[in-house]
């Protein structure tokens, strides 16, 4: 559930802060992205070079440093991060971040997060009972932060009690329950096809077409990101996608076409950004074909139209989107489409558009729904455009 996330770390005076270095490793370990904030007190316990080697990133400690120059930007830090966890929490800075106070780079952090913000006590049982600290929490709570209760156990001081920070495997178990809460599309099914297809003429030779299968892989991903169960059925294409999924690789059109029969039925939203071939040969030569002769006749014959196919079948809770590549009368094409095909968006291409294409990094689109609304985007990455996609689809969802 951490996997690429942005998260900040904040750690405080507290003998507990030994506890951090193990909580920024299983971080790390779990695929996130870790940035330290010390305070100046918590550098008494632990050393920012220890962060720093565990992490992989510079650890941060002041808002500027005068031997070198350098201004920690507390705003981009605060909107870098996914979530935010202060570990340990000290009732000093507790009470800052519920009062306001903005007296160190944490604090000023914290004040400009937009991201989930969550707390992990550390300190002595007398302290955690005080009223002003439970007064504090309470405050912190109403803001929208979680507080990662402490433990009971023997204290820094000889007590026994509440106020132990709670275990590193226990705040990061914390933290994904936090993140799989979060996901929009948590228990969805999701099938994506991506790439071209291949038909062969022989064994050596097909029809194809130039689908690298950057836009499918990039949604792929995406969705994965949402918290969706992704089943991607591709095409031959060199692309590797970055996330945990489902891979299913196939060659042909009716590869694809049974490839999707088989998953559509359990699939709760299906986009098929696959370039597939509208053509096959008749009939595929056993053997080479020779070049005996200055020219070459080949019988080819429709492919079946997977969109079409399955849109005859699609149930009401089903989301189907599919793209259209128009060099002409890109409009009036891609809303026939959509309504030929029963689907429930149409994502329109047009190669008369600059960066957009096949094999680039880039893309623009224009999406069509049901209602024959049109949604317009300007040309952006095709990560970028992914996010839109699945965001016009996040719309849809019940």
């Amino acid at each position: 559930m951490l996997e690429n996330k942005n998260i900040i770390l904040g750690v405080c005076g507290s003998i507990a802060a030994y506890k951090s270095a193990i909580l920024v490793r299983l971080l790390v370990k779990a695929g996130a992205n870790v940035k330290v904030i010390l305070t100046a007190d918590a550098a008494n316990f632990i050393t920012p070079l220890t962060l720093a080697t565990l992490s992989k990133n510079p650890v941060y400690t002041q808002y500027f440093d005068p031997e070198t120059g350098v201004w920690s930007n507390h705003v981009e830090l605060g909107l870098w991060a996914d979530f935010m966890v202060v570990a340990p929490a000290s009732a000093n800075t507790l009470a800052k971040m519920a009062t306001g106070i903005c007296d160190n780079l944490l604090s000023a952090v914290y004040l400009s997060a937009k991201c989930p913000v969550f707390v992990a006590p550390a300190m002595d049982l007398d302290m955690w009972k005080h009223e002003s600290t439970q007064h504090n929490l309470e405050k912190l709570l109403s803001y929208g932060n979680q507080v990662i209760p402490p433990g009971d156990g023997e204290l820094a001081s000889g007590l026994y009690g509440a106020g132990r920070m709670a275990e590193p495997e226990d705040i990061l178990s914390f933290l994904n329950e936090a993140a799989k809460k979060a996901l929009p599309l948590l228990g969805k099914k999701v099938l994506v096809t991506a790439g071209p297809t291949y038909e062969a003429i022989d064994p050596v030779r097909f029809i194809g077409n130039h689908s690298s299968g950057k836009m499918g892989f990039a949604i792929a991903d995406v969705f994965t990101s949402l918290g969706a169960e992704v089943t991607l059925i591709t095409g031959p294409t060199a692309e590797k996608s970055n996330s945990t999924l489902n891979r299913i690789d196939v060659v042909s059109a009716a590869d694809m076409l049974a490839a999707c029969e088989t998953a559509f039925p359990k699939t709760d939203i299906m986009v098929m950004s696959a370039a597939v071939a509208d053509y096959t040969p008749v009939a595929a030569a056993d053997q080479k074909i020779k070049k005996n002769s200055a020219e070459f006749s080949l019988e080819l014959k429709k492919t079946t139209d997977i969109l079409a196919t399955l849109g005859q079948v699609k149930t009401n809770h089903q989301i189907l989107v599919g793209f259209a590549l128009e060099t002409e009368n890109e409009e009036a094409y891609a809303k026939a489409k959509l309504s030929k095909k029963n689907l429930d968006l149409i994502v329109l291409n047009s190669l008369n558009d600059k960066g957009a294409g096949f094999k680039l990094n880039t893309n623009k689109i224009t999406i069509f729904n049901k209602a024959g609304e049109k949604t317009v985007f300007e040309t952006k990455s095709k990560t970028e455009v992914a996010r839109d996609i699945c965001n016009e689809i996040l719309k849809l969802v019940h």
